[in-house]
């Protein structure tokens, strides 16, 4: 079965440009859920210009309530910072129903490129 997991982090990007707490990722999330997402998809960054630390938390708990997945994407090998644990803590801390890795680098406006399995396996096998 085909299942909707609906990614709000231009949500984000559109609060944290405006300042303040609006508009509120909990609460968008919120109403993709109620018009029948199966999930929310977020992408928390180490610069944190998008999703932060904080969303991610609340998100977790918005989706547990509701009984649906919660899917983390990010760099797995990414440096933590002030305010950010690190990818794979954050994973550990949050326990999402799914972790997409994805090999982005911190100038990157997007994700754009999967990992180079030919280049990347020996580092990635101890994280499948």
């Amino acid at each position: 079965m085909t299942l909707l997991s609906v990614n709000v982090n231009k949500i984000a990007v559109l609060r944290n440009s405006r300042g303040g707490a609006e508009p509120d990722v909990v609460r968008a999330a919120r109403t993709c859920l109620a018009a029948g997402a199966h999930g929310i998809t977020v992408h928390p960054r180490p610069d944190q210009r998008h999703i932060r630390t904080h969303d991610v938390y609340a998100l977790s708990t918005l989706t547990r309530t509701h009984g649906v997945e919660l899917n983390l994407e990010g760099n797995p090998f990414a440096p933590a910072r002030e305010g950010y644990p690190g990818f794979l803590a954050l994973c550990d801390a949050i326990r999402p129903a799914q972790a997409t890795l994805v090999p982005d680098a911190d100038g990157q406006i997007t994700s754009d490129h999967g990992f180079d399995f030919t280049r990347d396996a020996d580092r990635l096998h101890p994280l499948v």
